[in-house]
């Protein structure tokens, strides 16, 4: 038994919250969770009941979660499927949007927690629970002379559509970003859902930025999906879960875990 471990337990049971303990201890939350569970098996006894960790409000039994349009790695179906197993009590509900979309949602308590990139310096009334600064790639049809590419330059893709997930009302915010902060160019065009946008890609219309963030599902026969370079390097973006902290709970944070949890052991195969 180590003398950090019964430190990290106490900060836990003072906090009545994993997030605010690793924070205090400066730790990740994954590590003090990680710690605790340790001293729980060497102990051979539970320590710390998480159902005692959660805030006693009315709408504990739920956690909605919010994600990125554009995002569709499997592991999000996994960590909900997994958390939907261990608790079974808890009503989740999901839905996805832009960028700013969900930092509404956030803002104004639509969702307990989003998954969506950083497009802003960290703010201390969130928790920014970061999961991996990711690479970007372009979702390109086969007929494109792009297609037959080991990577593909940003400035090359200038001459390409390039076609943004988003509503009607994000559209003129999402190519703002695209283009003045990312550096896309040339012409943009407009999806509704994911789906959509990759059917766009099979048509050769343009090519679709998404990021690999956990498995991505395979890009199918018609399209090749190409790692997308900026002066010889990787573009990349850095994604996070984010939640209030005033509004955290035992729910949030161990799905968060899982999710972080189910990246990592991808990362390790």
């Amino acid at each position: 038994m180590l003398f950090r471990q019964m430190k990290y337990f106490t900060a836990v049971v003072d906090c009545c919250s994993f997030t605010e303990a690793a924070e205090q201890c400066y730790i990740s939350q994954s590590a003090i969770s990680q710690q605790i569970r340790a001293l729980e098996k060497d102990l051979g006894v539970e320590l710390i009941r998480r159902e005692a960790m959660r805030i006693g409000q009315e709408d504990e039994q739920q956690l909605r979660i919010g994600y990125l349009s554009c995002y569709s790695g499997v592991e999000l179906h996994q960590a909900v499927a997994g958390f939907s197993q261990d608790y079974p009590e808890v009503s989740i509900s999901i839905v996805n949007g832009t960028h700013e979309e969900l930092y509404d949602l956030l803002r104004f308590g639509g969702a307990d927690l989003v998954l969506t990139d950083q497009r802003r310096a960290f703010s201390d009334r969130y928790a920014n629970y970061e999961l991996e600064r990711c690479g970007c790639c372009a979702e390109i049809s086969v007929r494109s002379p792009l297609s037959s590419r080991e990577a593909v330059e940003l400035e090359e893709l200038k001459r390409t559509p390039c076609i943004l997930i988003s509503s009607r009302e994000q559209r003129e915010a999402e190519e703002e970003y695209y283009r003045n902060t990312l550096g896309f160019g040339g012409r943009f065009l407009f999806a509704e859902s994911l789906e959509e946008g990759r059917l766009m890609v099979a048509g050769n219309r343009g090519f679709l930025p998404v990021e690999s963030v956990g498995t991505l599902p395979p890009a199918g026969e018609a399209v090749r999906r190409l790692p997308i370079m900026q002066g010889g390097e990787p573009l990349r973006r850095n994604y996070c879960l984010f939640w209030a902290k005033e509004w955290t709970n035992y729910y949030i944070e161990e799905f968060a875990e899982m999710f972080r949890k189910l990246l990592q052991d991808k990362e390790e195969i």
